[in-house]
């Protein structure tokens, strides 16, 4: 941190730059050009209708038959679902078309080269499937099963769903990388976008075909990326029959999607932390089990679960009460979906652990987890209590009493509700200063619910330094800045001849190295070399090149300087301020800095404390009063998860004015200057917050 007032008219401006998704990309990508490529197909027409079960249907009508359906991919935030066409242009006449459906908004379609993209810009999530009938494409849009579902994961995309076509295809490499949250990612490079692709579980094995592809040598290999700490053990990739297959081994809990992105298939397997009260696994939201069929007529509820359990291996548990039957016509539903059907028909529930599920009556599952919180309290009533001692290391015994006492009784004083308590209401706690232990009398339970609130506490906290400069410049230097410094290094074309940027304002005999056919004579000449503002260094060339020269014309109309310097590490600004105070344009006037800890506010303080009398009266003596004049920061540091630090920064550069007489007494007036904040930064890094222009 470095406030550094500048006595300039000259304003900064910061510029934040962000990545943009692909698909922005794209359309950029495809909206640049001045000629459209001639191709041999066409996209004719487009026409929105509504299914029979109200989903929305769009219908391209192509010039010609596709040989393959669109490769395309989706977004959620926002949603949108992007379709390629490859070899085909655009006839429509136009790039936007409107649509005003409940699910679609607007079309666009772009053209670039050979290749038309059409984006469907919707109202909500949707999922797609892409169908080709002769020279037409239909697109039919559904919901997807929630919109939570949709919001939590912020990219839908797909892998092309093209069919295997005459066209022969290579893989260009494969490759693994481990992504943020411990999951495997397979990156395959395609010759082309059209690849076939088929990816299908087998056993524990995740196996990919891609179609009529070649694989080179040199990638027929296995990949052993175990110590990646992925779900992913082995990636085989070999040749089958004419396709290029990839067999990958995951261990553990996982599950896997994939898409694709022009040339590029990515899969990713992540890990599942296993639950033992959900019928399937897995962070997908909606019904995941495989699919099956069910038709009865008048047939039992157990009689339908038994079959179910049969499907599925887990151990069904049906209470005496489940009676009924029931008439059901179920095709190709997964069966933790059917099962649901059933329970929700019948009014039953479910509760499971591990692989034993329970099923019964809503009421009677309440009634008995309703006895069974009762008796557990009963026993908690009865069961004997226990001392523990904890010796706490960073935090103070007394902070950590108060947190456990504002949880027992409650942050208003009163009695807390049993969820909320950290003890028991026959617990108690108490702590000695002196050794900073912590004592807590509870049961067994409670206990081990302090010492997890400890673990969590009773921590090392990470500290920050904070240096401030305050400086005063002179308007000339901010005129002058930046026009001075250049760069450092001089460079070799084709090891022929040396050469280099910069810029100064004198002529200082340099060396030059002149080379013919790799032969280099040394010879002497004026020319122009490069300065600092601050008079730290000059060059010119030399046997090894160091700082640089200027353009070789005495007395030249313009002169050309660069400048590479790291701004994270602060360099610029240090050595800005050096050139500053050796120009004599500018002098830094204090330089306080001071150490805290996270979210600890830190204050340091320099300066006089000014004495002045305050007239008595008849019946008071006169007094003297003192007033602060003094350089003080305060600042308190937040360390973000990604070690970023944000500050509260506060600032006082106080000094004595002018004596002014009121009624016969002197009074000093206080010339303050302070500025007052909130900054973000990376570890590391400087940064000007204030300036002041008289």
């Amino acid at each position: 941190m470095s406030p550094l007032p500048s006595n300039g008219s000259k304003r900064f401006r910061w510029q934040a730059r962000a990545g943009m998704f692909a698909l922005l990309a794209g359309l950029l990508a495809l909206g640049t050009g001045s000629a459209i490529a001639q191709t041999a197909n066409s996209l004719d027409a487009l026409s929105v209708s509504k299914a029979s079960s109200g989903r929305t249907v769009i219908k391209f009508t192509l010039k010609a038959p596709l040989p393959n359906p669109p490769a395309g991919f989706a977004i959620a935030n926002p949603p949108r679902i992007a379709l390629d066409f490859p070899d085909t242009g655009n006839g429509l006449g136009k790039t936007v078309q409107d649509i005003g459906d409940p699910a679609l908004r607007s079309v666009n379609v772009v053209q670039a080269g050979n290749r038309t993209r059409v984006v469907f810009n919707l109202n909500k999530p949707q999922s797609y499937e892409t169908q080709i009938e002769g020279n037409t494409v239909l697109v039919t849009l559904s919901d997807q099963p929630s919109a939570a579902a949709a919001a939590e994961a912020p990219v839908v995309s797909r892998f092309a769903e093209a069919r295997p076509g005459e066209v022969a295809h290579t893989l260009r490499d494969v490759d693994f990388r481990r992504g943020r949250n411990g999951e495997g990612r397979i990156i395959v490079d395609l010759s082309d976008n059209s690849t076939g692709i088929d990816i299908r579980q087998q056993g524990r094995t995740l196996v990919v075909d891609f179609l009529k592809t070649a694989v080179p040598r040199n990638l027929e290999r296995r990949l052993d990326v175990a110590d990646f700490a992925t779900p992913v053990a082995t990636i085989d990739t070999f040749g089958q029959g004419g396709n290029a297959r990839i067999v990958i081994e995951p261990r553990g809990l996982w599950e896997h999607s994939a898409y694709q992105a022009d040339n590029r298939f990515i899969l990713e397997i992540k890990p599942v932390q296993e639950d033992p009260n959900k019928l399937t696994q897995g962070t997908r939201q909606g019904f995941k089990g495989e699919k099956l069929s069910l038709n009865f007529q008048n047939v039992e509820v157990r009689a339908v679960l038994q079959v179910i359990a049969d499907f599925t291996g887990l151990n069904i548990i049906t209470s005496d009460t489940v009676t009924g039957s029931l008439t059901l016509r179920l095709k190709d539903i997964p069966w933790d979906q059917a099962l649901d059907i059933i329970m929700q028909t019948k009014g039953l529930d479910m509760r499971k652990n591990g692989n034993v599920v329970l099923i019964a009556p809503r009421e009677e599952l309440a009634v008995k987890e309703k006895q069974q919180l009762e008796a557990r309290q009963q026993i908690s009533e009865l069961e004997p209590l226990q001392t523990e001692m904890f010796q706490l290391n960073y935090a103070k015994s007394s902070d950590i009493l108060a947190i456990i006492n504002v949880g027992a009784r409650g942050a208003g004083g009163g009695a807390a509700g049993a969820g909320d308590r950290f003890l028991s209401r026959r617990g108690s706690a108490f702590v000695d200063p002196r050794t900073n232990i912590l004592f807590v009398t509870d049961t067994a339970g409670k206990l081990e619910e302090v010492r997890r609130i400890i673990r969590q506490i009773d921590t090392s906290v990470r500290q920050v330094l904070i240096e401030s400069r305050i400086v005063i410049a002179s308007d000339k230097f901010s005129r002058q800045l930046g026009v001075r410094l250049g760069v450092q290094t001089g460079f070799t074309l084709n090891k022929r001849y040396a050469g280099g940027f910069g810029g100064t304002l004198s002529t200082t005999p340099v060396v030059h190295l002149p080379c013919t056919n790799g032969v280099c004579t040394r010879e002497t000449r004026t020319q122009t070399p490069y300065e600092l503002a601050s008079g730290i260094a000059n060059a010119g060339y030399s046997d090894s090149p160091q700082l640089n020269v200027n353009l070789p014309v005495a007395g030249a109309a313009g002169q050309l300087a660069l400048t590479l310097i790291n701004l994270g590490s602060g360099n610029l600004i240090n050595l800005e301020l050096s050139a500053l105070e050796a120009d004599t344009l500018g002098k830094v006037i204090s330089s306080p800095r001071v150490v805290t800890a996270d979210n600890q506010k830190a204050h340091i303080e320099q300066g006089t404390d000014i004495p002045y009398i305050i007239q008595g009266t008849t019946s008071t003596n006169a007094t003297v009063q003192f007033k602060k004049a003094v350089l003080s920061l305060d600042v308190t540091p937040q360390i973000t998860p990604d070690n970023r630090i944000i500050m509260t920064v506060e600032i006082h550069k106080d000094s004595v004015g002018q004596i002014i007489n009121i009624a016969g007494s002197q009074y000093p007036s206080i010339d303050t200057k302070n500025v007052t904040t909130l900054i973000a930064v990376n570890n590391g890094d400087t940064a000007v917050i204030g300036g002041i222009y008289e």
